[in-house]
């Protein structure tokens, strides 16, 4: 018998639509797949760390925001695992705290990811945001498949489920 392609998936949620859209899709291949999902969100604290070096943040302030990205990465997942539950599936939650793909790519290792989600890009984002910078480094870094959602029908597909 043939081993199957995929059975654990990651999904990186950081709450924009195409991200939530993305997790309805790792969703719905979860539960037609009997796959293991896991969701990942990343609390950027690189980025913070570079920002409070440039002195645009004071120290007090990256620490504020980085207690709101925690507070809205927690809700994301939350919120995630909500719409797993709906459907039956039993999807893990992972809070990171580093550079986006650099975590989203060790969470992939760690949990034997097959194939990472991402979610794809927003209409009213410029074209040359097509694949932001974490997209392409986890496309190149990544030991596993990587899925970009572009399906326009997820929230139906979804209801499907």
């Amino acid at each position: 018998m043939i081993k199957p392609l995929f059975s654990n998936l990651v999904v990186a949620v950081s709450g924009s639509d195409a991200s939530i859209l993305a997790a309805k899709y790792a969703i719905i291949m979860a539960k037609q797949y009997r796959c293991h999902l896991c969701a990942v969100y990343v609390v950027d604290t690189a980025t913070i760390r570079q920002l409070t070096l440039s002195k645009i943040f004071i120290q007090e302030e990256s620490l504020d925001y980085e207690r709101s990205l925690t507070a809205n990465g927690e809700r994301y997942l939350s919120f995630v695992e909500e719409l797993a539950r709906a459907k039956g599936v039993k999807a893990e939650r992972d809070i990171r705290k580093g550079a986006i793909y650099t975590e989203i790519l060790t969470a992939a290792d760690e949990k034997k990811a097959d194939l990472i989600i991402l979610g794809g890009w927003e209409k009213e984002r410029s074209p040359r945001d097509i694949i932001s910078h974490s997209h392409r480094e986890i496309m190149v870094g990544s030991k596993c498949s990587v899925l970009i959602v572009k399906e326009p029908l997820v929230d139906q597909l979804y209801k499907q489920a």
